[in-house]
């Protein structure tokens, strides 16, 4: 299986030399093709692509804008791809915005990305010390180990579907106020034929935050299936993820963030995480803004749930829908289309 390149070529007032000995040493003995300019990003569906996006140090990359530019604009142009990503900057700053400002718009034209699809090189490499030490390298030997194995996964990885899968739904909200309930109360009569779904409301102080324990202590209660706090997060939300095929975040947004009570469990699922990789599962969206700010929610689900927690993240896999006052969101136009077709996704990416 050949692989397509996407490396959009740096502006004329810095080289991108380390990224391109980092791309050598991860690409080595394979079919690449390599593609530098907007315009020739035609012809993609199906494919398997890496993104690899030198930014400098002021985290700008005039061919990348362009390239985004056209992502936006075509909605269909990485139809049934699956991509993986480099950024890689001279400074300590912007490589993991830009990353996940790319995998929105890559996503969104229906790209899937596999679990943990980012290698970040950072001015430094100072985030790969730990790697590096795990290795027993340097940072550059640890950056271009995981650029390799990221290749590796890109080309090697499928996502497996089910007979019935398994939906495991999360959410924080009212069910009768709530805005982003109600698009979720359209969805899941669509799915409920062929999956098992289950429903877990994470409201009113019933999960407590990460408190940050050491790592040997996280890990000794995360080979144990739990976590030192307790809680819904053990008892009742680690078995659920464990049994889950795919994860439904509903996400109301909450000051251009996830809310209290979704974070905290991004957070505590860092014990189950220690144990587990969640590769062959996937994460799905429903964010709904009251002004604005719906593509900031996506990112950060991006971020946490497919970049951190490695979980699969479907083409087309948030639906962003704007609404204010209590019912507004099922008064959209043009809405319960969108709804179809984002439950047809969800059954399309998991259902055998």
């Amino acid at each position: 299986m050949s692989l397509i390149l996407i490396h959009p070529a740096p502006d004329a007032l810095w080289a991108d030399a380390r990224l391109e000995g980092v791309l050598r040493h991860a690409l080595a003995g394979r079919e690449v093709r390599t593609l530098r300019r907007a315009e020739e990003l035609d012809s993609l569906r199906n494919q398997t692509l890496l993104f690899a996006v030198p930014l400098g140090e002021l985290g700008i990359n005039l061919e990348y804008i362009r390239m985004l530019a056209r992502l936006r604009r075509e909605p269909s142009l990485l139809e049934g791809c699956t991509a993986g990503l480099i950024v890689d900057g001279a400074g300590e700053l912007y490589t993991k915005s830009a990353a996940t400002e790319l995998a929105l718009a890559v996503n969104a034209a229906r790209c899937a990305l596999i679990g943990r699809p980012l290698v970040e090189g950072t001015g430094s490499l100072a985030n790969f010390a730990v790697q590096a030490h795990n290795l027993g390298t340097d940072l550059a030997g640890a950056y271009r180990a995981a650029a390799r194995e990221l290749a590796d996964r890109l080309e090697g990885e499928t996502f497996p579907r089910r007979e019935r899968p398994n939906l495991l739904a999360l959410h924080a909200s009212s069910h009768h106020t709530s805005n982003t309930m109600a698009l979720w109360g359209q969805v899941r009569p669509q799915l409920e034929d062929r999956f098992s779904i289950r429903e877990i409301g994470l409201r009113n102080g019933t999960l407590s935050d990460c408190s940050g324990c050491p790592y040997t202590m996280c890990l000794h209660f995360g080979e144990r299936g739990g976590c030192f706090y307790g809680g819904v997060m053990s008892e009742e939300v680690y078995p659920a993820v464990r049994e889950a095929d795919a994860l439904l975040l509903l996400c109301p947004n909450y000051n251009d963030a996830l809310s209290a009570n979704l974070t905290a469990f991004i957070n505590r699922l860092t014990a189950l995480f220690r144990q587990t990789r969640f590769y062959d599962k996937a994460v799905f969206a429903i964010v709904v803004s009251g002004y604005s700010g719906g593509d900031i929610l996506a990112r950060q689900v991006i971020s946490a749930m497919n970049m951190n927690k490695s979980f699969y993240l479907p083409p087309r896999f948030a639906l962003m829908e704007t609404a204010n006052r209590p019912g507004e969101a099922l008064a959209l136009p043009g809405i319960q289309g969108r709804l179809a077709d984002f439950a047809r996704n969800i059954r399309d990416t998991l259902l055998l």
